[in-house]
Parts: structure tokens; sequence; C-alpha cells
């Protein structure tokens, strides 16, 4: 299948990767000329601009840092000629994605609505969560393509932006537990525990949780802090879930304290590090570190 992707940063490349190794000829674009070397190499067609993706691919996927930018590159695959479906897998939030959708569609172009989940650890072993929401014959125009990324698939319903809920509901989960693990974790240092015995407690008793599971042992405990996610896109879409509730007349008791020590980290100038940096500061205040002991 003639493939367009937009978009080759840490997710985009992995997943991008993956459809070319499933068979399928690309057409890529990335403002980052150097992003498009790997994927020539390998047989892709590197275009100028989005459009000239568009002009070239029938189906076009994106992933892309905020909705400022989906937006702008919707714009940019509309005036393409032979672009009927476009696939967004980045995670803007609904009423971006709603912009994006009467975008493409003005021109005769479907839209799926298809954020994922899992990290470009899981994009490239292919073991990424897709949520997909898109009009049933959508669905099935892009469901091979969505199998040879992702391992698991949920269709989350007929109507774009309903995957972007569901993506930001996991979201928000995700940054509180990541904040609440932390935190305790570092009360816990701060009082003499092991912490390769406190994870181990956690992970076996009712404190656990995905921060504990993965993220504290895989890049916490080494101190090595590269999960793979900034800590500026988690504060992104913790701001996005937000403004959903907002919307949606929810208070957010629990997540409106959650977002705040999201953002003061980014404001101590954690923006660029790997999310499990967010420890850091928590380490910073007490004079603790959460680390391993091992030898």
């Amino acid at each position: 299948m003639e493939l367009g992707f937009l978009g080759l940063g840490q997710m985009g490349a992995a997943i991008a990767e993956r459809l070319q190794q499933a068979g399928h000829a690309l057409h890529v674009f990335d403002p980052n000329a150097a992003a498009l070397v790997p994927f020539v190499d390998r047989g892709a067609t590197a275009h100028p601009s989005a459009t000239a993706v568009a002009d070239a691919a029938p189906l076009v996927f994106a992933c892309l840092p905020n909705g400022r930018t989906s937006e702008a590159v919707a714009r940019d695959v509309a005036a393409g000629g032979a672009v009927r479906t476009y696939v967004e897998m980045s995670t803007i939030g609904s009423p971006a994605l709603g912009r994006v959708e009467a975008t493409v569609a003005a021109k005769g172009i479907a839209l799926a609505d298809c954020p994922i989940s899992g990290g470009p650890k899981g994009a490239r072993a292919g073991t990424l969560t897709v949520l997909c929401a898109a009009p049933p014959e959508v669905r099935a125009r892009i469901r091979p393509c969505l199998d040879a990324i992702g391992r698991t698939i949920f269709e989350i319903g007929d109507r774009p932006g309903q995957a972007q809920l569901m993506k930001l509901v996991n979201n928000l989960v995700n940054a509180a537990n990541m904040a609440t693990a932390f935190e305790a974790l570092v009360l816990g240092a701060k009082g003499g525990l092991d912490p390769d015995q406190m994870v181990a407690v956690l992970n076996v008793s009712t404190g656990q949780n995905s921060a504990t599971l993965t993220k504290v042992p895989k890049s916490v405990l080494p101190g090595s802090f590269d999960y793979g996610s900034s800590l500026t896109t988690m504060l992104k879409d913790v701001d996005l879930g937000l403004a959903e509730a907002n919307a949606l007349g929810v208070p957010m008791l629990v997540h409106q304290q959650v977002g705040t020590l999201w953002r003061l980290a980014e404001q101590q100038g954690l923006g660029r590090r790997d999310f499990t940096a967010l420890i850091t500061m928590l380490e910073g205040w007490v004079g603790a570190e959460v680390r391993s002991r091992k030898g």
C-alpha cells in the first residue's frame, strides 16, 4: 500500500519504521531533513512538504507534537490531490481534533482519530495500544496498518474526538500515578527505607501502579531517566485533559493539583528532560534519592 507519514520524531519515526517493515511503500515528510535519511535509505520517498505527500499517497498518517502543528499540517494535507483518508495519531484534544476534521472533510477526506499509548519503546516493538474513533468503513480501511504498529487496538467509537478523550483519561491517570508514587517513594527514602525493597513491596501490594511497575524500575532506580517522553509532553496532555473536563463541567480537584506539580517541574527547568525526572525535584526538596543500592 502507498502510505504517507508526516512527523518523524521519536514516536513517529518508530511507527513509520513498523509500517515500512510491514511492506508498505512510504512517502515521508518532516521539517528536520535528517529524520528522512534512514527512511530514504530503506526505500521510502522523501517529499518537500506535507502537501506533496498528500499528492502521492491516498492514506496519510500524522504523528505531531501539538494541536497548533496538527491544524497547520491538516491545511497542507487538505491541499493534496491523492489523499482520501487522514489518520491523526497525535494527542491534541477534542477541540483541535474537531478543527482538523473540519479542514480535511471540506475536501472530501475522511479522518480517523487514532492516538497511541506505549511510548517510543512500544512503538519500535510494535506493542502500542491504539485508540481509534472513526466511521466503521474508515476503521476497516486502516485496520491492517494499525495491526502492524499495535498489539491492542481499541475501537472507541464512530465519531472522531472520542479517542482523544479516552487517551487523555489514560494520561491523566498516568500523570497522577507518577506524581503520587514519586512523592511517596521520596518519603520512604527520606525515612531510610531501601528503594528497591519499597518498589518490590508496592508491586505485590495495593500500591501497585504503572509507575511502580515500569517507570521507577527502568528509569528512576538506575538514575537513567530515559523512559522515552519529555516532561513538557506530559504537562501538555494533563492541560488538555483538564481543558476537556472544564468543557464538560467535570470538577477535577485531584488532577488540578497534579497539574500544578508537573507545571512547577517545567518551571524549574525540567521540561526537556524525561518525564521520570519529575522525581528529582521532589528529591531535591528533602535531600533524599530513590536510587538502587544494588551493586
